[in-house]
């Protein structure tokens, strides 16, 4: 039998973590402002360290007690019930542990920030079912199979290199993941483009998917809003580096507004059109250009309230070696046609 924990309504205890075949008991009365809401919603209050979902499957599978009863998750209540839950923490069985190496650039007991490489899957699906950061960090930290998503707040694209947050006790994954939503993480990123902007701007234009083709997406109307504020660093002839900050966090984001803006992320596949050479460019470019074979996108600054002491926290990862060869021929390019 696993470890069990008890609690009041005070509140979760953060500091313990849970492995696989534990479980926690707690024990708590409903306020009365709860009154009214379903089931499901007073424990999401009463229990903000556990998502919504992840008490449904609880009440489903008969783990909640109400004044004695099983209820429904959508059942009402008063207010001033009796709630007894047992939280039970069971790993995915479709995530495997695969020891893969990670840059860690930070770690304690309730997080760890990664320096993810470009070409490593975030999360398993069609055509990634292992091999995955998902994998690795259950290698690296077996408790990580009770957490949601193995901890992980937000996600990168597989060609996308730079900073994760890894969320490492589900009480640390449910704060940090309403305060991504309240827009309380920021996120900086490094791109380089391909044209000459003549100075930063904001892009102000909803996401959604693409009509016709369902793997990209696209600024639509009736799309999510989204918010990218973009930023030059260093201009080349036909080249320019900006650094970027989202407002907000869909899918492609980065990438679809700068392609939108007319400046397309170099080496992007999806958005960043025909592959161009600069007219005059040398063999040393043409080379770097070439042989670049993903979008020129880095998560280089990530900076949050710490979700256990509140303090502010932040890291910063150094450009991969690849975005930093293919700056020095931007520039050196740049020199030799000035």
């Amino acid at each position: 039998m696993g470890k069990e924990y008890s609690e009041t309504a005070a509140g979760a205890r953060g500091s313990d973590r849970q492995v696989p075949g534990e479980f926690r008991a707690h024990r708590l009365q409903l306020p009365p402002e709860a009154a009214g809401l379903r089931l499901d919603q007073a424990l999401v209050r009463a229990l903000p360290q556990y998502s919504r979902a992840r008490l449904q499957q609880w009440i489903e599978a008969g783990l909640v007690e109400v004044d004695g009863h099983k209820p429904r998750a959508k059942d009402k209540v008063l207010g001033g019930e009796q709630v007894r839950l047992t939280a039970r923490f069971e790993a995915d069985p479709r995530l495997a542990p695969q020891p893969l190496q990670l840059s860690v650039i930070y770690q304690d007991e309730a997080l760890i920030v990664i320096d993810k490489p470009a070409g490593l899957v975030v999360h398993p699906g069609a055509g990634n079912p292992h091999h995955t950061l998902q994998n690795a960090l259950l290698a690296l930290d077996p408790a990580l199979a009770v957490v949601p998503r193995a901890g992980l707040v937000h996600r990168l694209d597989k060609d996308t290199s730079g900073l994760l947050v890894v969320a490492r006790t589900p009480e640390s994954h449910a704060r940090l993941v309403s305060a991504l939503a309240a827009r309380e993480i920021e996120r900086t990123y490094m791109a380089i483009c391909t044209g000459v902007m003549t100075g930063g701007a904001t892009v102000d234009a909803p996401i959604g998917r693409h009509r016709t083709q369902r793997t990209r997406m696209a600024v639509r109307d009736d799309g999510r809003r989204a918010i990218t504020h973009y930023r030059v660093i260093e201009r080349y002839r036909a080249h320019t580096l900006v650094r970027v900050q989202l407002e907000t966090g869909r899918t492609h984001q980065i990438r679809v507004h700068l392609a939108h803006a007319g400046y397309p992320v170099v080496g992007d596949p999806v958005y960043g059109g025909r592959r161009r050479l600069p007219a005059g460019c040398g063999p040393g470019l043409t080379a770097e250009l070439t042989a670049f074979a993903r979008q020129a996108l880095h998560a280089a600054r990530l900076a949050l309230a710490h979700p256990s002491s509140g303090r502010p926290v932040e890291w910063e990862a150094a450009l991969p070696e690849d975005m930093t060869r293919l700056l020095g021929a931007l520039r050196a390019d740049s020199r030799g046609n000035a």
